[in-house]
């Protein structure tokens, strides 16, 4: 799997609604009409590791089978029409977006 990853910066408490009410109303719909896409994950982010505050506030997750899967996405209608729709939520609510990408790799736990 390759994965696309967005991590989105927090609004401003007195946006957070209107944020999340666009967030899931418009964006998600969006992205999760990209071709090629394998799953979408979306994550609110409430905690930090022990007193520390989360780095970042929603983190979305997408897969798609590969690379190759993953670029020719990037050429799609519904590619520019996400990629617009995260534009408009950076310029609406003051957030900032920073996307890394890579290949999946898979451990087993040795606790079991």
């Amino acid at each position: 799997m390759y994965k696309l990853y967005a991590f989105w910066s927090a609004p401003k408490p007195e946006d957070r609604e209107a944020f999340e009410e666009y967030y899931a109303s418009t964006h998600v719909p969006r992205a999760a009409a990209v071709p090629h896409l394998e799953s979408i994950v979306t994550t609110l982010t409430t905690d930090g590791l022990g007193d520390a505050q989360p780095v970042t506030y929603r983190i979305a997750e997408m897969a798609f089978a590969d690379r190759a899967a993953f670029e020719a996405s990037t050429q799609s209608p519904e590619w520019a029409e996400m990629r617009g729709c995260s534009g408009d939520i950076i310029e609406r609510f003051g957030v900032s977006l920073t996307v890394s990408m890579g290949e999946e790799v898979v451990g087993k736990p040795t606790n079991r």
